[in-house]
């Protein structure tokens, strides 16, 4: 853990990006979150860590309400993104998701071609007039990914015929390509090799300059590298949030402790 390069940078004067507070979930009997509260900063990469099952993927999908499509879910408290509350049955979830970008654990491009892959958000939503403007975003979209160097003489070949880092990176540029303000991004190198594995550090490393990026991690040194926040699930509780370098060398929690040096986990 001494590759602390994501923790560089002005925190001072990033702002809130999201207010979480009083947040519970309920997976019919089972209370799987309970009464999490806390910032999420823009332009910052927030590293959730914990055991299985303590609640972090769980916190990340109320985020983009994707806990909507699960029928025993319950989401009480307040989730803001920009002041305003995602919860609000005013709030068209498709929209929010456009806004709140996602990345999931396996790279799970389209059975579409490169091009598709990452012209499928802006067509549906409408982000484009006409081709050519399309055609822009996927060049952009791909640029941001890192991908467009690799992928730009073969953008009618199917996206899922890409190495999987590749295809990450794919699934990185199709989240990107609707203009989301939030990136999460839930295990997205833990189906990949070492290798690609830094690929993606490094790009969400690029990627905090224009997002609010927030991870999911199953990897401590992960979290060290390319986070600038830390917090620490456990049981359902958020236990600990500050500064990354804070969590890994000098928690206030004991429970912090217990799994940053391997007794709890």
């Amino acid at each position: 853990m001494d590759d602390m390069r994501g923790t560089t940078g002005n925190l001072a004067a990033t702002t809130t990006k999201i207010t979480a507070s009083g947040v519970q979930v309920h997976y019919g009997q089972s209370h799987a979150l309970k009464d999490v509260s806390v910032d999420i900063l823009d332009r910052a990469v927030t590293a959730f860590i914990g055991p299985s099952g303590c609640g972090k993927s769980t916190f990340l999908r109320c985020l983009n309400r994707m806990n909507d499509t699960i029928p025993s879910a319950r989401v009480t408290g307040k989730i803001l993104l920009d002041g305003e509350d995602i919860y609000d049955p005013r709030v068209d979830p498709v929209q929010l998701r456009a806004k709140v970008g996602m990345v999931f654990q396996k790279p799970n491009p389209f059975p579409k071609s490169i091009y598709d892959n990452v012209a499928y958000g802006p067509k549906i939503h409408g982000l484009t007039r006409n081709k050519a403007e399309l055609d822009e975003i996927v060049e952009a979209s791909l640029r941001k990914a890192a991908l467009w160097n690799e992928v730009k003489d073969r953008l009618d070949a199917p996206g899922t015929g890409l190495s999987g880092g590749q295809q990450q990176r794919l699934c990185i540029a199709r989240a990107v390509a609707t203009g989301p303000e939030v990136l999460l991004m839930d295990e997205p190198c833990s189906a990949l090799d070492p290798i690609a594995t830094a690929q993606v550090e490094e790009l969400i490393d690029d990627l905090r300059s224009q997002f609010s990026v927030v991870i999911v991690t199953h990897s401590m040194q992960q979290a060290a590298r390319v986070s600038q926040k830390t917090a620490f699930f456990h049981l359902g509780n958020l236990v600990e949030y500050a500064d990354t370098p804070q969590i890994f060398t000098n928690p206030k929690d004991p429970r912090t402790e217990a799994y940053i040096t391997g007794r709890i986990g």
